[in-house]
Order: C-alpha cells, then structure tokens, then sequence
C-alpha cells in the first residue's frame, strides 16, 4: 500500500473483566488503511469493528501489537494530541458529542480547546458547516433538530479540527433511513471532495456498499477485505458469519441458485433492474 494513514501490526487487545478474565477482543490483527480512501468495517456485534476503531485515535492502547496514525505510535503520549488531531472521531449518539446549546458555538468547542485562532475558527466553523450542509441552522438550538441534522453537526464539530481521518462508529444506528441517508451522502462528499480518509464501522449493508474497500471482523480477526462488490458475492461465507449482504446481491443469488445467469456483484437497485432486464424475455 503506497501511502497508509493507519498501520496496525499484530494489534491484540483484552478487556479486563471485574473477575480478572481477560477476554481476547481483536486477535494480531494486521490492516492498513491508505490516504485518502473510504473504508467501512463490518461485521456482527462482538467482533471487533468498535474496539478496533477506538484504537485509531487512542481511546484505547493494544494490549500488545502497536497502531501507527501517520506514522505516530499511539502509545507515545507526547504524540496523542498529534493523533486525535489527525483522527477525529463519531459516535452513535449524538447527543453524547453536543455541548453548546448553538450549532455553531458546538461546531466551535473543539477548535476553541485546540487554542485555535478566533479569526481561524470562525472560518473553520463556516466551512465545517457549509461542508456538511448546515450552514442555515448556525444559529439554531441543537436539541430542535432532527437525529440526521444532529449527526451532521457533530460530524462538523469533528470537521473543524480539520482531521486527515475521520472515523465513525455506527453513526446512523440511531437514525431513521432519512436521517442515515443525510448522514452517508455527507460522508461520501467529504472523501470524494475533500480527499478525506472515512472509517465508518456498520452493521447496514447498504452502507457498506457505497465505500471503496470492505474489511469483514469476525471473533477479533478480519476475515474478509476487498471491494464490495467483490466481498458481497460471498453470499454463503457472510450468512455463516451472521451477516447479510445488500437486497440487490440477495435476490440475484436467490436467481443464480434457480438457474439463471445474472452476476452478483451488483449493488444498486438501478444496475440490478438492468441485470435483470437482460434475462427477461423480450
């Protein structure tokens, strides 16, 4: 890989319960991710995908095994402001990231303990709004607004720390499909305009089929990485992990197990109907 933000090598990390048991959670796991690309983890609840990402900027340390951020070891201490800098993440809930009772002091809140400039936030905290598509509700009280417009703010607040990678841990979990949608095509400008690294940890297919690269955790390990188009024609090997894989890819599998000729690495609806149209009589 020509340029990887992320390197983890033989990341091993365990939970020490209140009993002393020490269970293994992710289990030598070596990935890189490059510069600049939109990654999604995936994989059933317990393996791995949110222990893995709380180690990208820190939240947690391997037990043994390292993870370098641009080439900073996380457990340098003197490196962990550089780290989180560089990686900003979000989480389920919203609620738990906004503190201002405006959008736009929120937005401001991280830049403002950075020591950031107040002519250099203001600017942040306009592009941070505009990039996610807020711009009108800058003034706005966060409560009033829906869970998708409190998702995108604090993806801003997020923004205007002006982060190489931003990971998200389940960020639409919470959300109704408009709010999720609202959230996934923000996600996917920032990385195609703005040259973002996304990590975005799911557990909806549909998401997952819009990034560039798959990886699939299973029990501590990644068990599955490539394209999405590639890893969803997996159909056998993702259901015997608990996992489905997008309507599309499924009702094309059900089709090629009744005989038909018709590809699976088809993702959308648009190119399934066109998959399909070629099969029917005319």
């Amino acid at each position: 890989m020509a340029n990887p933000i992320i390197q983890a090598r033989g990341l091993t990390f365990r939970y020490t319960t209140a009993e002393g048991v020490a269970p293994t959670v992710l289990d030598h796991v070596d990935l890189d991710i490059e510069a600049g690309t939109f990654v999604a983890i995936l994989g059933h609840n317990g393996s791995g995908k949110s222990t893995f990402a709380k180690h990208l900027n820190a939240i947690l340390l391997p037990t043994s095994g390292k993870v370098y951020v641009d080439g900073m070891d996380t457990t340098d201490e003197d490196k962990l402001l550089d780290i989180r800098r560089t990686v900003g993440m979000v989480f389920q809930n919203p609620d738990n990231q906004i503190v201002a009772s405006v959008v736009e002091e929120d937005v401001a809140f991280a830049p403002e303990n950075l020591g950031v400039p107040s002519d250099e936030i203001r600017r942040r905290v306009d592009e941070a709004l505009e990039a996610v598509g807020m711009t009108e509700y800058a003034r706005h009280a966060p409560h009033l607004l829906s869970g998708g417009q409190k998702q995108r703010v604090a993806i801003a607040g997020v923004l205007a720390m002006r982060p190489r990678c931003i990971v998200l841990d389940e960020p639409t979990a919470m959300l109704d499909p408009v709010g999720r949608r609202e959230v996934l095509d923000t996600v996917c400008r920032l990385q195609r305009e703005l040259g973002m690294t996304v990590v975005l940890i799911t557990h909806h297919m549909d998401e997952a089929a819009r990034a560039q690269r798959l990886v699939v955790m299973d029990n501590g390990h990644v068990v599955m990485d490539g394209p999405p188009a590639q890893v969803f024609q997996n159909v056998v090997g993702l259901r015997r992990l608990g996992l489905e894989v997008p309507d599309s890819v499924a009702l094309l599998y059900e089709l090629r197990q009744a005989g038909l000729d018709v590809p699976l690495d088809v993702l959308t609806c648009e190119d399934c109907a066109q998959a399909l149209a070629h099969i029917l009589p005319r």
